[in-house]
């Protein structure tokens, strides 16, 4: 075998190696996205536009999250929470709006206490969306729901609703519980 097909065969097989190596590499890094994003990762296919664009976003989240300090609640605060989320479900009776958007507060509160930036709704989906992925989709319900009612378009079973799907969120958060 002559010395330039003896190249030839060892390039041929690097770049072999090289490409099985970068599939394993992107598929690992695929399910490690699908599973830790869950629902939210084909949601972020669907709005970017496909796989490549989606799983930069994902990966630029996780890295965003990772530079946050979260942290658990002590036992005291998160028994303060609880009764103020109590004291929003006693509310609604009265004020079902009113409750929902005290909710909404008391959510962007233990967001805040708990270390996750409350710079506007979207952030707010951003930075969830890395540990509460499967939880989201009840805060983007409940988002909707308070949107709607702010202009008397929800129904009083909307907006139980909207408390319903904020409660889901709430307990996770309240809890330290991770969706994943």
């Amino acid at each position: 075998m002559s010395t330039s097909t003896l190249i030839a065969v060892v390039v041929a097989a690097v770049v072999v190696v090289l490409a099985i190596t970068v599939t394993l590499v992107l598929l690992a890094r695929r399910r490690h996205l699908r599973h830790r994003f869950g629902p939210e990762y084909e949601r972020a296919v669907e709005e970017k536009g496909g796989v490549l664009a989606a799983e930069r976003d994902l990966h630029a989240r996780e890295v965003r999250h990772d530079k946050l300090d979260i942290r658990e609640l002590p036992p005291e605060r998160r028994r303060q929470f609880a009764d103020r989320w109590s004291e929003v479900q006693e509310h609604f009776v009265d004020q079902p709006a009113g409750s929902v958007d005290e909710a909404d507060d008391l959510v962007a509160k233990l967001m805040r206490e708990r270390g996750y930036p409350t710079d506007g709704y979207h952030g707010a989906v951003r930075d969830l969306s890395v540990e509460h992925g499967r939880t989201l989709e009840h805060y983007r319900a409940a988002h909707d729901i308070r949107s709607r009612s702010t202009g008397g378009r929800a129904t009083t079973e909307e907006l139980r609703a909207a408390m319903v799907h904020y409660r889901a969120l709430f307990d996770e958060l309240l809890t330290d519980q991770r969706s994943r």
